[in-house]
């Protein structure tokens, strides 16, 4: 017998009508240069979180784009409640400031030039407690099911991902994806030689070409510009270890990821909000795990499903990542990290049907509240995809 598969979840309703699942205020620097500072305001304002990262300046052209598509976005996701932007100079930290502003939610930007960092961080921290009181009385909401939004991806795969927990995540989608569910895969170096059936999947001809002509700008740009051999990064010699040898069956394993039956309907850039409407989309990203959930975290996805086989321990900071495995070894070693053990598929004490419904249990759950083991255990990796070097 089918489960019937859930028509709610409870979340918080933001200004602009989207849904998040969490509810942090966060402290947002602009630049390295900043990290000090936001450091210091989330340690003086408990319930607050800093999100530093290593990105510095002198960004031009799509690579500058990306950057603030991803700072905007990170702001705008809907588990983020409110937001403090530090950055060094005025300028840009307001256009950061604005971008988020768009959405209606509290923020506010200081810039350290001609202040220093200890006026910065006490006007900055008044704020952020500010934020706080205020954020700390809001209350989840019933929500349709069709307001949730789920990316996906995979990290330390082996046999068992592509046998196993890759298809658990795509019976997910599968039954999801018909009552509006938004969902997002990415990792274009990784579908390479598989190619040609991802673009196949695609549920109109725009969406094909737009894959392929993704793709295809992805594989000239490595081959024109670094290297004609990924030995070593795809596969990696995790994957390598685990039974995958080559780039193809580690490339179809990762596309049961989208089911059997549901189609992409649109291309987005990395970072890019999807605008089609509800249903399955494909984003150009990297297939470094924390660069990847960065990337559909700053697109405004809330939940996000990493099916590994070896053992794979992402986390990101706003966005909740839940890991299934269906490796045995790993369901055992690395316990505390695994949300969902699906290896009773390959001894065969639980179908694929009956594990695609306990991932969407599980989903639901972590919607509701529940943490999941990356956030139990800090894990936060919050990580800029960078194009070009600096200027």
């Amino acid at each position: 017998m089918t489960k019937a598969l859930p028509t709610s979840f409870w979340g918080y309703r933001r200004e602009n009508g989207r849904v998040g699942v969490r509810n942090h205020v966060i402290i947002l620097p602009l630049d390295d240069l900043s990290n000090a500072a936001c450091e210091a305001v989330a340690n003086n304002i408990k319930g607050t979180l800093a999100l530093p990262h290593a990105y510095g300046r002198l960004q031009f052209g799509e690579d500058l784009e990306l950057f603030f598509r991803t700072l905007i976005g990170t702001g705008r996701n809907p588990n983020v409640a409110a937001v403090v932007v530090i950055g060094i100079e005025p300028g840009w930290t307001q256009r950061v400031v604005d971008g988020i502003a768009q959405t209606g939610k509290p923020v506010e930007g200081f810039a350290i030039e001609g202040r220093g960092d200890i006026q910065t961080v006490a006007e900055a921290s008044r704020k952020a407690k500010e934020y706080v009181h205020w954020a700390s009385e809001l209350r989840r909401e019933e929500c349709p099911i069709d307001e949730l939004w789920v990316s996906v991806k995979c990290g330390e795969s082996d046999t068992t991902s592509g046998l196993a927990s890759c298809p658990t995540v795509g019976n997910l989608i599968d039954k999801l994806d018909p009552v509006g569910v938004t969902t997002c895969f990415g990792e274009t170096s990784e579908l390479t030689g598989a190619e040609q059936v991802c673009a196949s999947r695609a549920a109109n001809p725009q969406a094909k070409d737009k894959f392929l002509k993704t793709w295809n700008a992805y594989n000239d740009f490595i081959n024109d510009n670094k290297t004609n051999d990924l030995s070593e990064s795809q596969p990696t010699k995790g994957n390598i270890a685990g039974g995958l040898t080559t780039i193809e069956e580690k490339a179809f394993g990762n596309l049961q990821k989208i089911g059997k039956s549901t189609r992409f309907i649109d291309v987005l850039e990395p970072a890019e909000e999807p605008k089609a409407g509800k249903g399955l989309y494909f984003m150009d990203t990297s297939s470094a795990a924390a660069e990847c959930v960065t990337l559909q975290a700053a697109a405004g996805y809330v939940v996000h499903l990493f099916p590994t086989g070896q053992g794979n321990v992402i986390g990101n900071p706003i966005e909740p990542v839940i890991k299934l495995t269906a490796n045995p070894k790993t369901a055992q070693t690395m316990s505390e990290h695994i949300d969902l053990d699906v290896s009773g598929i390959l001894r065969r004490d639980m179908t694929l049907d009956t594990a695609g419904d306990a991932l969407i249990d599980i989903t639901v759950r972590v919607a509701n509240g529940r943490l999941t083991c990356a956030e139990a255990l800090g894990h936060r990796e919050y990580v800029f995809t960078k194009l070009y070097r600096s200027a």
